[in-house]
């Protein structure tokens, strides 16, 4: 079997463009160590005052399985959005990664966001924020 060379660069983004790639919001993947393992769901997202905003149903099985009952035990999860060119073979992922909070009742207004609309059908009123810890990057680019 020949061995073939693509012709292309992977550059490393920094935290000010990663944060600037995702920052119009769109949609995104949680993951997380769910009940059954390792779960990843997509979810719509917006980045709100430098952390990652989202909504899920209050009792699902994200709310459930990222509670720990525990005050002030932080679960850390990651939070990964990427923008493939499948025709040029570049694009660029970043990756988030921080503890979860459940946003309180008296929080929502100050992230309540027009933009932070789910597509999943039924209620989506609970509000979601990951607080970065990390946030790295990477582009592939044709040459």
């Amino acid at each position: 079997m020949a061995e073939t060379t693509n012709a292309a660069e992977l550059h490393e983004l920094g935290a000010a463009e990663c944060l600037s790639l995702i920052s119009p919001g769109g949609v995104g993947r949680v993951a997380f160590n769910g009940s059954d393992g390792p779960t990843i769901l997509p979810v719509n997202y917006r980045v709100i005052d430098g952390a990652i905003v989202f909504r899920t149903r209050a009792g699902g099985a994200m709310d459930e399985d990222l509670r720990t009952g525990i005050e002030d035990l932080e679960i850390k999860i990651a939070f990964e959005v990427d923008e493939i060119d499948v025709i040029r073979h570049e694009g660029w992922s970043v990756l988030v990664q921080g503890p979860v909070h459940h946003v309180a009742d008296d929080e929502v207004r100050g992230v309540a966001d027009p933009g932070v609309q789910a597509w999943a059908g039924g209620t989506r009123d609970h509000y979601v924020r990951i607080i970065p810890q990390r946030i790295t990057g990477r582009r592939i680019q044709a040459l």
